[in-house]
Formats: C-alpha cells, structure tokens, sequence
C-alpha cells in the first residue's frame, strides 16, 4: 500500500488532478502542497493548472494566499515561464491584490504585463487604479503608474491606424484614470506628482470633464499656480454640467489661493459679491413666492415648490458621490470577471470608488457653502480673512469690508453685525488697540455702535490697567450719547480707587445715581458671547477666536510668488534664468522651501547631464535639514533620488534612501531596479580590480550597495 501512495505522489499527471480537485474543494493548503510536490519533481505543472491554482488563491480573498498567488506570478516570471500566465489571470490577480489593500503588489503585476507586452485594457486596471488610491502608498504608485503607462502614448508615439497597435492603443489612460489618480494624489498630499499628471494630459490627448476641471482646480491651489487657477475659472463658469457641490470646490480653492498669496482685496471683493448676490437671490425668491400666493396656490405649494426646485438643482448629481462606502462587499469570482470579456463590471467598480475618493474631496470644502443654489462665505472664511488684515495691520480696510459686508448681509442688529463680532473677538483676545481702531472707523463710517461693544473695551482696559484708554473711551462713548450699565460704571469706579483717585471715583458714581442706572443693566455682550459658545451654527466670533487659538503659521506670500517664477523657467528648461531667480529670491531674504528645490530638481533633470548642479542643492538641503526644522517631504527626496541614479551617483543616493528610509518613507523599489537595470546594467558585474584608488572603491561600494538594495546581483 506503502508503494502504492509513493507511486502516485511522484506522478506529475496525478498531481495535476489533485491540485485541480483541491483548488475547486477549496482546499488551498493542499492545493499548495501538491504544487510544491510538482515544482520539485517536474518544475512548473501545465499552463491550465497554474492558471486554475491562482484563480482560486484569489477567489479566497484572503491576503495569506492573495501574497502567495504574487509570488508565484514572480517566480514564473523570474524562471521565463510568463508563458504559463494568462493576461486575464494577471488582471484578475493585479485586481484582487489593489482589493485586498497590496497595492504594491497589484502595480508591479501590472508593470510585469505591460513589460511583456500583455497590456490590460484601460477600463480593467483603471479599476486596479481606484483601489490603490484608497491608501498614501498606493495613491504615489498608482500616480507612478499612470506616468509610466502615459509615457507610452506622449506626442502621439503610437498610431492608432495600424491594427497591429490596437491591444496597445486598448491601454491607453482615459480621464476617468486620470481623475482617479489626481483623487489620490490630493487626498494624500502628493500635489507636485498630480502636478506632473496634468503636464502629461495634454501629451496624451486627455479630454477634460467637470470632475477633473475641479480637480485641476485643487492642484492649482495647493501648490500656489493662482494664474493658473485664474484661467480656469473662465471654464468653470462656462460649464453647464457643474453641480454646486463642484462650483463650491472652485470657489473654496480661488478664495484659499488669494489668501495664500496675501491678496486681501481680491479675497474680500469675491466674498462681497457672492453677498450681493445672495441678497439679489432673496429678493428674488421673495417676490416669486407674492406671485404664486396672488395666484391663489397657496404658501404650501409655494415654499415646497421652490424649495424642492433649488435643492434639484444645488444637489442633482451629488447623490453619486454622497456615498462614501466602497463596493468592497461585492466579491467578484473568476468565473464571474472572465465573462465579462470587455471589463464592463470592473469599468462600473473604477467609477464608484472615484465617487467615494471624491466625496471624501468634497467634504473638505471649509470657505464656501450654498443656499438655495447661491454661492455664499461661510463663517469660516470670515474669520481667517479677519485674522489676515488684523495680521497685516490693515484695520481700515477691515473696517470697510465688515461694514460693507453688514449692508448686504442685513444683520437683525448693529449688535449682531460682523463688525461687532470682531470686535468683541479682539477684545477677548487682549487685541485692545485693534478693538479699539475698528471701533473709531465704525463711528467715522456713520454706524452707531451698541452700548455693549463700549462696555466690553472699557472693562478690558480697566482689567489692563489702561487708565489712559479707559478714559478716552468714556469720552467717546459720552460724545456718542451711549449710556453705559452699572457694571462699566463698577469696573471704572474700581479702576479709580487702585489708583488712589477718589474724586474720581466719587464723581463717577454721583454720574451714574443720577442717570438712575438701575444695577442689573442689560447685559447684550454676555448675551452674545453665551449665543457664541451655545448656538447650533458656529458664530463669527468662535471662528476667528479657534481661527486665531490654531495658530497656524502661515507661509510668506513672497515665497509663492518667487516659487511661481522659478516654476515657469525650470518648466521651460531656462535654467539658467531659474538660478538668477532663486540667487533673488535668497538676497530678498525669503528661503526656498521644498517646493522650491523639487522645481530645481525636476528643471535639471529634464534638462539631462545637471549631476553636479543637483548634488550642490543636495548639500544645501542637507544642511537645511540639520540646522533648521525644515522638513523635505517623499516627492522631493524621489525626485533627488531618481536623477542621483539616473546619473549613477550611488554614494548620494544611498544618502538620500537614508533620509528616506530614516523617516519611513515609502520608496518605490521597482522603478528604481528598473532604471538601473536601464542605464547600468553592467555596471561592477565582474570581479574588483587589483588596483584601485580609494575614490575608485569607494563609488564601488556605493554602486554594490545600491544594486544589493534593489536586489540586482
């Protein structure tokens, strides 16, 4: 019997039969050790078999057998037995490890396929795109991946006539991969690779919709391109096919750049108008709703049609992306995906996961919001475009915007106005000579100020000890006819009696028996800061007061503007021009950040031969990141890495990898092996030389240390 079983496990035919029937049993632990038995009796069992063992690792779902099923995709491609792998099983086993979180795994199976000319279908492995994205790793490689795969049809390298090139052509990155991506890039913060994307789409022939104009809009914003931003905008207000979700996002971005480049005016001039035209948009609504009441319909219909009209068209189309959950719940078998011979249901599953990456976009929206279809500033940018003219010490232009503000906003009470808000806030922030100035131009500019606003400074100063002010404000407050409470009144008499003025003291207490303050005055401050602290919607004042308590520090504007400049000419390849303009912008006295030194870096290397020029900039941003809490972050550092390689500067680049890997950064590994497979393949194969200097061993050592990280032997 003995025999028996010994015979049969050395059957390569038997064993076939056993790793099919434990597959469809799914009993994968013995399909496993039957392949193991096969691969060290006869090498690779039949192309069907393999193919049949990898659909059911992926089928289980499970990231035990998903990880077992990448390796022997790299074995038997490793061994150049790609033959026994079929373009479908590499997509199903590229999809099911993006599904299963590998992201890394999942792109270099398609890389794989794309290095044996076995190229997927775009509408398959843009779905294979949608689930990388879902995590900051896979949304850097999945970036990565589109640039590679974009590279391919650049300026029209490929000729979509010849029928030999149709498999290719199938592959090409269509706007929906496109926005897939730029999702990822911007809800994980690698803006200078989505950057890098929209350079590409033109090359490529990319045809832009509302989804991607949006996006393109953000990247805009993030990386300081306002001009940009600015043309764009000719567009966005020219598309018919924006929802206000979308229309929301541009604004947001627009008004977010004008404050980033310190643009006060332009900022407060957008929030006035979308003001006026709230205002215009409640009027008329106000006089629709006559209309259909002189009609006879009736306020019922009225209010409930309008309302149901506006809420179609500010909320029509963001249904589709209100939903953040992913169709993780929906397992696709093999069986299932092999059907489907035109990727239909994996074209279906990249829309609804680029659905979720933008719902995830949409909810970040902060400065603007929508009422009844109209654009309009929340509190929120209120109060960082407060926190930005109090900064710059421009109180008379902030005095203009709140009370030009207040006319078209119509506040219930001067009490209530944004001006008042403001001033309670810097008051409440010890800001006392700002409170103080806004004060004066509410009066200059004719508007009355309640006697709360009067009461809170002048305790303030009291407490402050600021006699001085305190009596300057009494007497404006005299001169305005405000009747002050009994409380003002106590803290002044308190005020004078620490000074040891007792006339005084006496003279302000005969003043307020005889204008029979009664001692429970009105109390309109505390009624507001309670109003602030306990209101269902956030009030002016608490925004600026959490605006302030961030503490965010916020870039010099200058710095946009000299990035911006130095942009255009490393873009254009004028390098020399991007030295004198950074060479300005130190003797200026604003320091390049990272943005600055990734245009450096970039320009060089598409420029080609500039080693010498990016290792001088090397040295300085080590020198930054030793002595300065500058932080350089992974796009930076990649793009100093891939031109140190690229030249076969290995001694810096085992620099830079140490600064990554020291900051657990992630590192795209395969296109590091793959360029230097590219351009050093025979570099230091043989044996060392007996004789070498020491400079000579040690790039060497460099070069051998290089190739063992990427395991190259």
């Amino acid at each position: 019997m003995a025999g028996t079983i010994l015979v049969q496990a050395r059957d390569p035919a038997m064993l076939n039969v056993e790793i099919q029937n434990a597959v469809d049993q799914n009993r994968l632990n013995d399909a496993w050790r039957f392949y193991e038995q096969y691969m060290e009796m006869d090498g690779f069992p039949r192309k069907s078999v393999v193919n049949r063992l990898l659909a059911g690792f992926v089928d289980s779902c499970d990231v035990e057998w998903l990880e077992k099923a990448y390796g022997l995709v790299e074995q038997a491609i490793g061994e150049s037995k790609q033959n026994l792998l079929e373009r479908n099983m590499l997509i199903f086993v590229s999809f099911g490890l993006a599904r299963a979180g590998l992201p890394v795994p999942a792109s270099i199976v398609l890389r794989r396929m794309v290095e044996m000319e076995e190229y997927p279908p775009v509408a398959a492995w843009s779905a294979v795109l949608a689930y990388m994205s879902q995590t900051a790793q896979g949304a850097y490689v999945a970036a990565e991946l589109i640039l590679e795969i974009g590279y391919l049809f650049q300026d029209h390298r490929v000729d979509p006539r010849k029928k030999c090139n149709a498999p290719l052509i199938a592959m090409k990155p269509n706007t929906t991969a496109f926005n897939i991506a730029l999702a990822g890039c911007l809800l994980f913060g690698t803006i200078k690779k989505a950057e890098q994307l929209l350079d590409m789409m033109p090359r490529v022939g990319i045809k832009t919709d509302a989804n991607l104009l949006v996006l393109m809009a953000q990247i805009y914003e993030r990386n300081g391109r306002r001009d940009e931003l600015r043309k764009l905008q000719r567009y966005v207000d020219e598309a018919h096919n924006l929802t206000d979700v979308q229309f929301r996002q541009f604004y947001n971005c627009l008004l977010a750049c004008h404050l980033k480049f310190g643009d006060l005016d332009s900022a407060s001039n957008m929030i006035l108008e979308m003001l006026r035209k709230a205002k215009e948009a409640r009027g008329s609504l106000a006089v629709a709703t006559l209309v259909f009441d002189a009609a006879g319909r009736g306020n019922k219909f009225c209010r409930g049609a309008i309302s149901e009209s506006w809420n179609h068209s500010s909320h029509g189309e963001s249904y589709a992306y209100g939903d953040n959950r992913l169709p993780g719940n929906l397992v696709l078998s093999y069986e299932e995906f092999s059907i489907d011979r035109n990727f239909l249901r994996l074209e279906a599953e990249a829309k609804e996961v680029l659905g979720a990456l933008l719902a995830k976009l949409q909810s970040q929206v902060e400065l603007v919001t929508t009422d009844r279809g109209i654009l309009q500033p929340t509190e929120k940018i209120f109060a960082k475009l407060v926190k930005a003219f109090l900064e710059a010490d421009k109180t008379k232009d902030l005095a203009a915007f709140l009370i030009k503000a207040d006319r078209e906003d119509s506040p219930a009470s001067n009490d209530d106005s944004a001006l008042v808000h403001v001033i309670n806030s810097c008051i409440s922030l010890g800001w006392l000579d700002k409170a103080h100035d806004l004060l004066d131009e509410m009066c200059l500019a004719g508007v009355k100020a309640g006697s709360s606003v009067y009461a809170a400074l002048l305790k303030a100063y009291c407490e402050a000890n600021q006699a001085g002010n305190a009596a300057s404000l009494l007497r404006d407050a005299r001169k305005a006819g405000i009747q002050l409470d009994a409380s003002s009144y106590e803290a002044l008499i308190r005020s004078k009696v620490l000074q040891n003025d007792t006339q005084g003291a006496l003279y302000l207490y005969t003043e307020m028996k005889e204008a029979k303050i009664p001692k429970a005055g009105h109390q309109e401050f505390e009624r507001l800061v309670k109003e602030c602290a306990e209101g269902c919607e956030p009030r002016l004042m608490v925004k600026l007061l959490e605006e302030v308590k961030e503490g965010q520090a916020t870039l010099d504007s200058a710095v946009h503007d000299w990035n911006n400049v130095i942009h255009f000419f490393c873009r254009k390849r004028l390098m020399q021009d991007a030295e004198k303009a950074l060479k300005k912008m130190r003797s200026l006295g604003h320091a390049p950040n990272a943005q600055t030194f990734h245009s450096m870096v970039t320009g060089y290397a598409a420029v080609g031969g500039k080693y010498i020029e990016v290792t001088e900039l090397w040295g300085e941003m080590k020198s930054l990141a030793y002595n300065t809490s500058m932080k350089f972050d992974q796009e930076l550092l990649d793009s100093v890495l891939y031109t140190f390689v690229r030249g076969g500067f290995f001694s810096r680049a085992n620099e830079v990898l140490e600064m990554m890997e020291k900051a657990k950064m992630f590192i795209d590994k395969y296109k590091y092996r793959t360029l230097f497979l590219k351009y050093h393949k025979t570099l230091h194969k043989g044996k060392a030389p007996k004789f070498q200097t020491e400079s000579q061993h040690k790039r060497r050592e460099a070069a051998l240390t290089f190739k063992n990280w990427i395991g190259v032997c």
